[in-house]
């Protein structure tokens, strides 16, 4: 019975994971510019996958976004609106409320930038337990450089393809010097092509490169049955080739956690080094919690069946299979 309930829990895990997936983790961005003393232009920026976007509405409790906005597009993966705004008065803003309606069904985060004429600006982070919040300039309200490292580690704690592709790695590697040089290599991958997509020297269609990413985890599921076989292959002879190459893919597809925010050059150095920071925060702590459970099960000698000893290699595959299936669909506009 405690073998059935372990098997239970296992599965609605992975369902649940399945589900998070469904929302999006590249961040949404708002932006309200005082262009005059009474004029003002809103952006919004929420992403989207295909034609598909997620229910995500910016309010302005002054009214502002209920008009149909002066300009709609897509562009690089994103859903962008726009509204030209022209105010009662220069101070049209204080005291305000920013809402974001949808943003507590989701995993992702929302940027605000209001930016003042005179220099002034003011930046904020709504996450999902606290998607709203009031404007007070006397507050001086910024997100500040340390939330990026939150971000960071947020990105890769709630992001299950990547998790996924480091424990289909685990399951792969037996020996702690192979593991360490892997998770380096993985590391030293993901982190240059997160500085490089950052700053613009390269660039890959999110469609193109959400479905390599998901490629990437169908393709380290049947390695880790060949390794449990007994069986070889490159993957497992020399497995930090190929968490270096995969690496390079994953740090493009953290970068779009900090492409989408506009921020000068220097700023963006100093939100870079962070964010990458947080996700070797967050890339170690999942690593110590999948290596303390397994201690945990050795020291209660659980002996655990068959089929559930299996069912992490074939959930990573049969997630792998999906995402590829659903971003290709995407890709090539079926969806």
């Amino acid at each position: 019975m405690k073998r059935l309930a372990a098997l239970l829990a296992f599965f609605a895990a992975i369902f649940i994971a399945t589900g998070a997936f469904a929302h999006e983790v590249r961040p949404a961005y708002l932006e309200i510019e005082q262009t005059a003393p009474t004029k003002y232009q809103v952006t919004w920026k929420q992403p989207t996958m295909g034609d598909v976007a997620i229910h995500l509405v910016p309010h302005i409790s002054n009214g502002w976004l209920k008009e149909q906005p002066a300009d709609q597009y897509a562009a690089g993966g994103f859903l962008i609106r726009s509204w030209k705004v022209t105010a009662k008065s220069s101070a049209a803003l204080e005291g305000r409320t920013v809402f974001i309606e949808g943003l507590k069904d989701t995993i992702t985060d929302t940027f605000v930038r209001i930016k003042l004429s005179g220099g002034r600006q003011f930046d904020t982070i709504l996450r999902p337990d606290n998607p709203s919040f009031r404007i007070s300039f006397a507050d001086g309200q910024s997100m500040g450089l340390p939330s990026f490292l939150l971000l960071g580690i947020q990105h890769i704690l709630t992001g299950p393809d990547h998790l996924l592709f480091l424990l289909g790695l685990l399951l792969i590697v037996r020996d702690r010097w192979m593991l360490l040089k892997t998770v380096s290599s993985f590391t030293l991958a993901h982190s240059l092509t997160l500085a490089l997509a950052t700053f613009g020297l390269i660039q890959l269609s999110t469609p193109l490169l959400n479905a390599l990413i998901a490629l990437s985890i169908l393709f380290i599921a049947p390695e880790v049955v060949r390794a449990q076989r007994g069986g070889t292959s490159l993957t497992i002879r020399h497995p930090w080739v190929v968490a270096f190459l995969f690496g390079l893919l994953h740090g493009m597809g953290f970068a779009s956690g900090l492409t989408s925010l506009g921020l000068e050059r220097g700023a963006l150095l100093a939100a870079l080094v962070l964010f990458n920071i947080g996700v070797e925060i967050g890339q170690l702590a999942f690593i110590a919690l999948v290596f303390a459970l397994k201690r945990s099960f050795r020291l209660m000698e659980w002996r655990w069946p068959a089929a559930v000893a299996a069912a992490p290699t074939y959930a990573i595959g049969i997630l792998g299979a999906s995402w590829t299936i659903q971003y290709c669909a995407v890709l090539f506009g079926v969806i």
